[in-house]
């Protein structure tokens, strides 16, 4: 390999190791949630956990354009040399982060009952789930916050900083999870009021850091630069195509998960398991997709054609064979994860009987992810919305109606062929871009 190459590894790991590390404590975090309910004696437990954690996946995760868009706009200040766009981008993000977070709040009683409305969840589960929105809803300006912070970091091609502030979120909230469910008797409203204390913490040292790092970059807050128009309406317009996106991409997972509850408690269940394996996956895969957002978008702020394709080239390559490695794990570890998780004998069973959906995923996914990145480096947000949108709507619910009498079965392979549609339309589109 030559020394150039190994440059070029060298700096994708340096970004990708940290956040591969601080992005599947999100995951590990929702398989103790699973196995905390997983293991109380009434599987209306683990479905009211799964009912409210997809709810906030749209409300929270809806937003994670505030990560996306900041990252974007950073790196490419970060590759200018633009010590007070750094700080514009950040001051911007996270006073837009703080205000949805606040209107969330507000309207938690109409977004809660139409949550419910949407998901229909059996009628012994919906007080439970009720319960975990009404607590978790309060950790909104907290998450989005967080969001934002996070964002930042990746442009600014810090890995240790969203490594430290996930671990301290997800960390703190595992060992609240144990203090109110497993020590004091609680149920879904401990799972809920463990999040919301673990992302104020996560809030308040994420601020510390960013101080800390803004030293080292001597710019000055402007306040004609926070409310300056046009760089407004750039953040505006890349944010609006990237909710449009996030919202499309967290239609596909709830539609999986209400689909599920159509189908009675046990596939419920069963799915809710599943898809923590593939969210385990998938934020793994997104350190390297974090890492071509930073590097991609620095090149592209310098204008620098080599940088940009060897920080694809390099990012893929590495995806690929994590991704290989996941469905090996899944293959030969899969049975025994899933035993640690649940000991509800018929969950099991049917977790096992589709479970093969998941060993196949990786390979299947690791492409949409790393475009993610890439376009997220290039602010491509229309192109970005375009192609979610296609693979939804042209692909994943006309697929999902046609395979509708394979029951469960057609359920996965519609969400595979919706995840295949992504990446192999973000590919076209990329080799018509002009990037540089």
């Amino acid at each position: 390999m030559k020394l150039a190459d190994q440059k070029e590894h060298r700096k994708v790991w340096r970004i990708a190791a940290p956040l591969i590390l601080s992005n599947i404590t999100v995951p590990l975090l929702g398989m103790v949630d699973t196995a905390v309910m997983g293991h109380l004696p009434d599987a209306r437990y683990l479905g009211a956990v799964a009912i409210g954690a997809t709810i906030f996946s749209f409300l929270f995760i809806g937003f994670n354009f505030l990560r996306m868009g900041t990252t974007g706009v950073t790196a490419q200040a970060h590759g200018a040399g633009d010590d007070d766009r750094i700080r514009a981008g950040l001051g911007q993000a996270a006073l837009l982060a703080v205000a949805i977070g606040a209107l969330l709040i507000l309207l938690q009683y109409p977004l809660r009952e139409a949550a419910m409305w949407l998901l229909s969840p059996d009628a012994e589960i919906l007080p439970e789930a009720s319960i975990y929105f009404s607590i978790r809803i309060w950790g909104a300006p907290f998450t989005l916050l967080n969001f934002a912070l996070i964002g930042w970091f990746i442009g600014m091609q810090s890995g240790r900083g969203p490594l430290y502030l996930m671990l301290t979120i997800n960390l703190s909230n595992i060992l609240l999870d144990l203090l109110f469910v497993v020590g004091i008797g609680m149920t879904a409203d401990g799972v809920a009021l463990a999040s919301v204390i673990a992302e104020g913490c996560g809030s308040g040292l994420g601020l510390w850091l960013a101080a800390r790092q803004l030293r080292s970059h001597p710019g000055r807050w402007s306040r004609a630069q926070l409310v300056d128009r046009v760089a407004l309406k750039r953040l505006v317009h890349v944010n609006s195509n990237l909710l449009v996106r996030t919202l499309s991409l967290m239609f596909a997972f709830g539609f999986l998960i209400a689909q599920s509850s159509r189908q009675g408690q046990i596939i419920l269940a069963a799915n809710a398991v599943l898809m923590q394996f593939q969210y385990l996956m998938a934020y793994a895969l997104d350190g390297f997709a974090n890492a071509a957002e930073a590097l991609v978008g620095k090149a592209i702020g310098a204008r620098d054609r080599k940088a940009f394709r060897q920080a694809v080239r390099v990012s893929l390559t590495w995806s690929l064979i994590v991704a290989a490695i996941f469905s090996l794990v899944f293959l030969l570890f899969g049975r025994g994860i899933i035993n640690l998780l649940t000991t509800l004998p018929d969950v099991r069973k049917a977790i096992y009987l589709y479970l093969p959906w998941i060993i196949v995923s990786p390979l299947l996914s690791v492409w949409s992810f790393l475009y993610d990145g890439v376009y997220v480096g290039g602010t491509r947000a229309r192109e970005m919305r375009n192609t979610m949108l296609f693979s939804v709507l042209i692909i994943y619910l006309p697929a999902f109606y046609v395979l509708q009498p394979l029951g469960n079965h057609g359920l996965w392979l519609a969400f595979m062929l919706f995840m295949c549609a992504r990446g192999i339309s973000m590919h076209y589109l990329y080799k018509r871009i002009n990037w540089c």
